[in-house]
């Protein structure tokens, strides 16, 4: 037991607070997850967008596995192609930067939320076993999901670590600030649903995001 509490909190290292911005960044960034919590808050209040929010995050300890199944495998065969496969994810990371920038540039989030809210139902008596499913399945078979935790967690592991639990650990801290976030999206969403779909508010997080991506791939892809 004290060796396991030994190893937890050997991962508290310097990575784990660059893992911690960068992932409190992207979890703020617009997308699927973001879309889903605020369309279910609107059909069915806050216990539903709060049951579907639990349930996204539940599927990123499934991305979790899945990764550090690949991580391993590649470990096994060479240090070579584990540094290759986190070079490749260092320019991953600056390519979501520059979607960032692009989306930030064009407005894009705002319209995807604006028409979320707009073409959303009105509230009725919710199903949870609904939300807790669509929230679930919507992130588990997201391929985007997956690609990004091959492509990111490896930042974040030595090669002298253990691959899944350090995954795991990883999930878990998203899992937490994921569930942060949607909890203030769900609570203002009655609110501030249409602050939140203004193209000015998303182009500044979305800038802001950027700049922090790019740089994050930048600085992992020249230390190596």
């Amino acid at each position: 037991m004290n060796d396991f509490l030994a190893v937890l909190l050997s991962f508290f290292d310097q990575q784990f607070w660059t893992f911690l911005i960068a992932i409190t960044l992207l979890t703020m960034s617009p997308g699927v997850d973001t879309i889903v919590v605020i369309r279910n808050t609107l059909r069915g209040g806050v216990w539903d967008g709060l049951v579907t929010s639990v349930a996204l995050c539940l599927g990123l300890f499934v991305h979790a596995i899945i990764s550090a199944g690949g991580i391993s495998l590649i470990l096994l065969q060479s240090a070579a192609l584990f540094t290759a496969l986190k070079l490749v994810g260092a320019l991953y990371l600056i390519w979501l930067g520059i979607k960032s920038f692009r989306s930030a540039f064009r407005g894009n989030a705002g319209v995807i939320l604006d028409r979320t809210i707009v073409s959303t139902e009105k509230a009725s008596d919710p199903d949870y076993w609904r939300s807790f499913r669509e929230g679930f399945l919507s992130n588990v078979l997201n391929p985007k999901t997956i690609v990004f935790y091959m492509a990111f967690l490896p930042q974040f592991i030595q090669p002298e670590e253990p691959a899944m639990l350090k995954s795991l650990f990883l999930a878990g801290v998203h899992f937490g600030i994921a569930n942060i976030w949607q909890l203030v999206l769900i609570l203002m969403v009655g609110k501030a649903a249409h602050w939140l779909s203004k193209g000015s508010v998303m182009r500044v997080i979305d800038g802001l995001i950027g700049s922090v991506m790019v740089a994050f791939g930048l600085r992992l892809a020249l230390d190596r």
